[in-house]
């Protein structure tokens, strides 16, 4: 086991996902612990955390990349809570979904943006609330 490379991905996973990805991977660990591991290492621990593209561009594409796909749609949310976390603005994810309609058709797209949709509602409302017992 590659102990360095696992805690690359932890790091990587949780700065970009936060709390969504550490679920993700919870979940898995009664039916797939070794898959859980893989996630972590494979996707964060060596594609994420490669020089050449900064965290914003990787977490744009990874949006573009399963809006076309258009049936992961879970998926799709958690990372759209992702390029969030990294610094992406609310339009430039929806006009990335949005050129997807170009490539993968509308029904993505629609898919896509209201994934999107669903998950800066989320976030606003999570936002309200963590003011909400701040002013407490």
């Amino acid at each position: 086991m590659n102990d360095e490379r696992y805690l690359r991905g932890w790091e990587k996973l949780k700065e970009i996902d936060g709390q969504a990805g550490e679920n993700v991977v919870d979940s898995l660990r009664d039916i797939a612990p070794d898959f859980a591991r893989l996630l972590i290492e494979f996707p964060f621990g060596d594609i994420y955390s490669r020089p050449g593209l900064d965290l914003k561009t990787r977490e744009l594409a990874v949006v573009a990349a399963l809006t076309a796909m258009g049936n992961a749609a879970p998926q799709l949310k958690v990372h759209i809570h992702g390029a969030r976390n990294v610094g992406c603005a609310e339009q430039e994810i929806v006009e990335v979904i949005m050129q997807m309609a170009v490539y993968a058709g509308f029904p993505a797209a629609l898919n896509g943006l209201f994934a999107a949709k669903e998950v800066f509602a989320q976030r606003l409302d999570q936002a309200a609330n963590d003011a909400t017992k701040n002013q407490r």
